[in-house]
């Protein structure tokens, strides 16, 4: 066996990555000798994968998209601790798709950081959308692509029904997959608990205009028909407008006694603390737009004060199972996780296992590769087991409600803290 020359066992005895591009490969061989399988093995260690990302990391949801990246990270750093995914290092490609004029996230620069991703050939799968409407710009080009994302709270159905595969998924097999539940769920149960529980007779339902706000509140107000309540109202606001009052107003005098909001913080923070001034006793409550913490700072205490809140997910924060992670999570990133950092880390968990698969199966680990083992996950995760069915949704459907209980010892923004969990939404 040949001798490694001095420059080199230093390399590998500090496990340092060797760039071929420091010495030339006729080099290499001459000082190695008769010893190409020592230069494979050096050669491999300098495999790397990259997880992409695209969430709005400036404007009214940068808050939300820090945490679930934060995420992503946390789980990046944790694989490259243990040594990496199948002999790969890994690293993260983001990019930020909120709009510098409006402030909330832009689908034509999700679409561009889609492509961007794309370009890159270290980009192995996508984590994210965070919006719905994101996921439905960047969606059709991933599938172009050939590349799976899996988002942790783009929760629209329609990036999933197979009525709108042509769109979505117009290269035929699925690449959006979520590690959440659909607003086929969130919407209808949240409406089943203000029946059954709150026993609400009459709602006004609002949206912001975006495809995740419009999903939501149709979801919601047509089972809240289904459970004989009364919409007094379906309107649609513009997020960009700053006042409200109208159709707050309109509500009061026709004796609302609930409000429902279904989009993000820009519009519905405005939302929040208007309807305190104008429905100051009646039940308010959204979807995961609500639970968020740019909500809480944007709403402000006392006006976001005992506002409902659904979350696409188990809640799980709380099990003694998960409080090891949690305390990890701490020490790592200096910051609590949230309901959502839960699924993001989960996500990136289905990408490191589908990478791990498609390796030991012998095939190349490549894109395509990646998507079929993704498709075929069963793994169990903090919360719980994650399968998908045939278009990229999990099957698990749990809806969990919170409430806002504004707890002084903590910042405004905390979530874990400010919601408190009431238990899972009633199933439609």
């Amino acid at each position: 066996m040949a001798v490694l020359p001095p420059t080199l066992l230093w390399c590998k005895d500090r496990k340092e990555d060797f760039t071929m591009g420091t010495i030339s490969r006729r080099a290499a061989i001459a000082l190695l000798g008769s010893a190409p399988t020592v230069i494979r093995t050096v050669q491999a260690q300098q495999k790397d994968l990259a997880i992409g990302m695209t969430f709005p990391l400036t404007g009214t949801l940068a808050l939300q998209a820090g945490q679930v990246r934060d995420a992503v990270l946390f789980a990046i750093a944790e694989a490259n601790e243990k040594g990496g995914v199948a002999g790969y290092r890994l690293h993260d490609v983001s990019f930020d798709d909120a709009s510098p004029t409006t402030g909330q996230y832009d689908p034509a620069l999700a679409a561009t950081n889609a492509r961007k991703l794309l370009q890159d050939a270290s980009v192995i799968a996508a984590v994210g959308p965070l919006n719905s409407g994101s996921a439905k710009a960047a969606s059709p080009i991933y599938s172009q692509g050939g590349m799976a994302t899996i988002s942790g709270s783009a929760t629209n159905p329609d990036l999933t029904d197979p009525k709108f595969a042509s769109i979505y998924r117009p290269a035929g097999p699925p690449v959006f997959f979520r590690t959440v539940t659909t607003d086929a769920y969130q919407g209808p149960n949240l409406a089943n608990y203000f029946s059954e529980t709150l026993k609400i007779q009459k709602v006004v339902v609002l949206d912001d205009s975006g495809a995740y706000g419009v999903g939501m509140a149709d979801k919601f107000a047509a089972q809240a028909a289904k459970k004989g309540m009364t919409v007094l109202i379906r309107d649609r606001l513009d997020p960009l407008n700053a006042d409200y009052t109208a159709v707050l107003t309109k509500a009061k005098s026709l004796g609302t006694q609930a409000l429902y909001y279904g989009g993000d913080p820009l519009a519905g923070a405005k939302v929040v603390k208007q309807s305190y001034d104008i429905l100051p006793d009646v039940v308010k409550g959204g979807g995961d737009g609500v639970h968020t913490p740019d909500m809480l700072t944007g709403g402000g205490v006392p006006a976001v004060q005992g506002w409902y809140a659904t979350s696409a997910a188990a809640h799980v924060l709380d099990e003694p199972s998960v409080r090891p992670w949690v305390e990890r999570f701490v020490a790592k990133m200096g910051k609590q996780p949230a309901d959502y950092s839960i699924t993001y880390y989960d996500a990136t968990q289905v990408i490191f296992d589908a990478i791990e698969r498609v390796a030991k199966s012998g095939k190349p680990v490549n894109r395509a590769n990646v998507r079929d083992a993704i498709q075929s996950t069963n793994l169990s995760t903090l919360q719980g087991d994650i399968s998908f069915d045939a278009n990229g949704d999990m099957k698990s459907k749990v809806v969990s409600i919170f409430q806002v209980k504004y707890d002084q010892s903590y910042p405004i923004g905390d979530v874990v803290h400010q919601f408190k969990y009431v238990g899972v939404a009633p199933e439609a």
